[in-house]
Order: structure tokens, then sequence, then C-alpha cells
């Protein structure tokens, strides 16, 4: 299956550890995640050298190339908040993951878009866990 991974950039990367875990959890269970480099410690240095304009065509490209967005919100993101709205008005499958003591936007938390789930989890294993139930109710691509 093709997941677009979506998280926080430029909003802030304290939870990159959650992203790396995510991410390679996406990738060892045979999935296709084109944006998994969004994920790593070095993504910022990587992006810092495309073009905003190149940034924007490409990701939407992948959105719409994918069969399901998985986003971690803990950090609020402009940048992840568009991608989950452009995936929905695409009629994509969405699951926002947040711990669960983040401050999540209302305009996440109070969708309820029958292609959203919203998760908060406690640790890695409940996020992952969460994600394994969301993946596992979509159809076979």
């Amino acid at each position: 299956m093709n997941l677009y991974f979506s998280c926080s950039l430029t909003g802030g990367r304290n939870d990159e550890q959650i992203y790396a875990a995510i991410v390679d959890h996406l990738l060892h269970l045979g999935h296709e995640v084109p944006t998994s480099h969004l994920a790593r410690p070095e993504v910022m240095d990587l992006e810092r050298v495309v073009e905003a304009g190149e940034v924007y065509q490409r990701d939407l490209a992948w959105i719409q190339a994918c069969d399901a967005l998985v986003a971690e919100v803990s950090t609020p993101s402009h940048g992840v908040g568009y991608e989950i709205a452009m995936a929905l008005s695409l009629a994509k499958p969405v699951l926002c993951c947040y711990r669960r003591e983040a401050r999540v936007s209302k305009m996440i938390t109070g969708n309820n878009s029958p292609r959203l789930t919203v998760v908060a989890y406690g640790d890695v294993a409940e996020a992952l866990s969460a994600i394994d139930g969301f993946l596992a109710r979509l159809p076979a691509a």
C-alpha cells in the first residue's frame, strides 16, 4: 500500500523519535512511504535545498497517488493540516494520531468525516497498534 506519512517539520521536531518509529513500522510491514525522509533527523537539511513550489507540487502528487495518509499531529503544523484537508478532499482515508497530552486543533478532533480517524496514544506501542488497526480497516489496494 502507498502511504503518505505527514508530520511537523518547521513547527517543531520534538516528536522525531515517534515519527521514525511510525515510518520504520510502515516500511517493515512492506508499505511504500514516499515521505519516509520526513521522519529522519537530516530532513531539514534535505528540504532546505528544495524550492517551495517544488515541495508543493511533489507533495501534492504524492497525496494524489497515495492509498491513505497517516499523520502524527501532536505538534501543530500548517503543512500537516493542509495535507490532511487535501487528502480528505480527494476521498483518501486519513489517520491522525497524537500524544494523549498534546493539544490538538479542534479542526482535527471535531471533524466527523467518515474517512478521518483520530486516535490519542500514550506510548509508541499504542501508536503503532492504532496504525495497525487503521490499516486493517482499509480496503486492499
